[in-house]
């Protein structure tokens, strides 16, 4: 049981959905991103979604496309992110960490040695958005070995079939993009992805996350009625970009407040 399950169990045990927050590694620099993430977990976050920098992040809205080309021009490589990852954990060794990005750095950098290393860092699960489910069995395989969950994402056009192949390996919870397109373009339908949490729940008894889309507090506490994690990206990269860390670790801890039953 690693620290993404441990999260997991602590929510249903209070009996809340758990608030996930994304931010790009390297964005707007290295010791930026180093003291964001070391303060989410006291601000409000349960889960840290931590985005690996790409050139082409295909998925991926105006706002982290333009993060991610914030953080290569500041140098952000995949050993930096493990760096990151370190000296994050020795401070804050208990908020889980999520990976999340594109399979071809983790494919130059070697697979099964990304998986190692970025497990020994301190990361908890990943997500890799381009690899398909049907050349992911060897590297889930891995990620098993080194400890950590190869995280499954659904769309609102997968279809029954599809999902059961989906699920049928996942393991530590199940991504669900809310809407059809990229990050923060669109807003999502709550009703919309009610029915679609619904069929994964008929599906798999692993939690639920739901993202892309979803900025306010309204819509948080909406989404958290049926799903079990909520994700909020791209609202949060606009406010570091715009006003800086501090304001960015109020906007969590104000998003944060919405998922919390005693919160003022």
């Amino acid at each position: 049981m690693n620290r993404l399950d441990r999260k997991m169990a602590e929510l249903k045990g209070q009996n809340r959905a758990g608030l996930v927050t994304y931010f790009t590694g390297g964005d707007p620099d290295y010791d930026t991103t180093v003291e964001l993430l070391a303060n989410l977990g006291a601000a409000g976050t349960d889960v840290i979604e931590l985005g690996m920098p790409f050139s082409d992040p295909v998925a991926d809205g105006p706002i982290l496309q333009a993060a991610n080309i914030r953080a290569l021009q500041g140098g952000q490589t995949i050993e930096r992110m493990m760096a990151m990852l370190r000296e994050v954990r020795a401070r804050d060794d208990e908020t889980p960490i999520v990976l999340m990005g594109y399979f071809n750095p983790v494919r130059r950098y070697g697979t099964a040695r990304f998986f190692a290393d970025a497990s020994a860092s301190g990361a908890d699960a990943i997500i890799i958005v381009d690899l398909p489910l049907e050349h992911a069995g060897p590297f889930r395989a891995q990620v098993e070995q080194a400890g950590m969950h190869l995280i499954a994402m659904t769309a609102p056009t997968s279809h029954d079939k599809r999902l059961a192949a989906l699920l049928k390996p996942a393991s530590g919870f199940v991504y669900h993009i809310a809407i059809a397109g990229t990050t923060g373009a669109a807003t999502p339908d709550a009703s919309e992805i009610q029915e679609a949490v619904g069929r994964l729940r008929r599906q798999t008894d692993l939690p639920i996350a739901a993202g892309f889309g979803i900025k306010t507090a309204a819509q948080i506490r909406e989404v958290a009625q049926f799903a079990d994690l909520v994700v909020v990206g791209s609202r949060l990269v606009d406010v570091l970009a715009r006003e800086g860390r501090d304001q960015a670790l109020g906007e969590v801890a104000s998003l944060a407040a919405a998922l919390r039953p005693n919160a003022a």
